[in-house]
């Protein structure tokens, strides 16, 4: 395998912005020079989309199983199916990066995660980690560290994960559930953390309580990405904001979140926060949300009232 090659692991809970972030990253990236593929690892097989322009591609696991021979399961589809093309399942997308989209299986038959397994292991015996790549972007699904969901933890297949999250609870209670697998596999050749992305989401915008949850887990913000309407209104447009909107503010600072993601040389094995922690940790997150949303207006809290037109 080509030592060579920088690999990346996003990962975060469901709709916390990792798509948006990979797809930025990797054609940040692929502006720069660097020869980049991205492989999408949900089972929505939408990570790759704004790199593709909304062009759908087949996912991995679809031509497999297209391929096979007979009903298996993803673990026994390898050794099952025809020849695989290369050009049946890597698509080119802005400034040629490489698109792969995992996919899942069929629905309520098997495991999404081992799908994953089975993808990784494909691309590497027809050669793809041996070729002239520089960077590999892994976009994984993390509300649940399991099976092939943690694949790049478990295998120390990523050089670095960045775990995605906002300021809201259930975002840090997944990016901690997270912490916990790279902790566990740390010491057994597993993936490290390289650290923090922030991306504002949800009810309140607090750069400095996740840049606490990260010094607490022993970790650092790599990066802060600022709710700005520019990404989503080149998410209309299916394109990354480097594509679109090349001279924005926005492209700007995705291009630095980008280079220090990809020199980053420091790692860590985390120390994830207890229940007791978390829990001290909500709190501060609803009362701060408390006062973000129920501020008094002349005596009254009016906010929701004004919003509903609650009488």
């Amino acid at each position: 395998m080509n030592n060579g090659i920088r690999q990346i692991a996003f990962y975060g809970k469901g709709g916390i912005g990792k798509s948006t972030i990979a797809s930025n990253v990797a054609a940040a990236l692929a502006d720069s020079g660097l020869r980049t593929m991205v492989i999408g690892c949900d089972p929505k097989a939408d990570c790759t989309r704004n790199l593709r322009g909304d062009v759908d591609i087949p996912t991995v696991l679809e031509v497999l199983r297209e391929k096979s021979t007979a009903k298996l399961e993803l673990t026994e589809l390898m050794d099952g199916v025809k020849q695989v093309d290369l050009d049946e399942i890597i698509y080119e997308g802005y400034k040629g990066v490489l698109c792969v989209e995992a996919g899942g299986p069929e629905p309520a038959v098997g495991c999404a995660g081992r799908g994953v397994i089975v993808v990784v292991d494909l691309l590497k015996n027809l050669g793809l980690y041996d070729s002239d790549l520089d960077v590999i972007i892994y976009d994984v699904l993390g509300d649940v560290v399991c099976g092939g969901f943690g694949m790049p933890l478990r295998r120390g297949l990523a050089d670095d994960v960045f775990i995605v999250t906002s300021a809201d609870y259930l975002s840090l209670y997944a990016a901690n559930n997270i912490c916990r697998g790279i902790n566990r596999f740390a010491g057994r050749g597993g993936s490290p953390l390289g650290g923090i992305v922030y991306n504002v989401r949800g009810a309140i915008d607090d750069l400095a309580l996740v840049e606490e949850f990260a010094q607490s887990i022993g970790s650092k913000v790599m990066g802060a990405i600022p709710s700005d309407p520019t990404i989503m209104e080149n998410e209309i447009y299916a394109k990354t904001v480097i594509e679109h909107k090349p001279a924005s503010k926005i492209a700007d600072i995705f291009r630095d979140v980008a280079m220090r993601l990809y020199e980053n040389k420091e790692t860590v094995s985390p120390t994830p926060l207890s229940k007791e922690e978390l829990s001290k940790l909500a709190i501060r997150i609803r009362q701060k949300t408390r006062d973000e949303y129920l501020k008094p207006s002349n005596g009254e809290n009016t906010r929701f009232k004004d919003n509903y037109n609650i009488k």
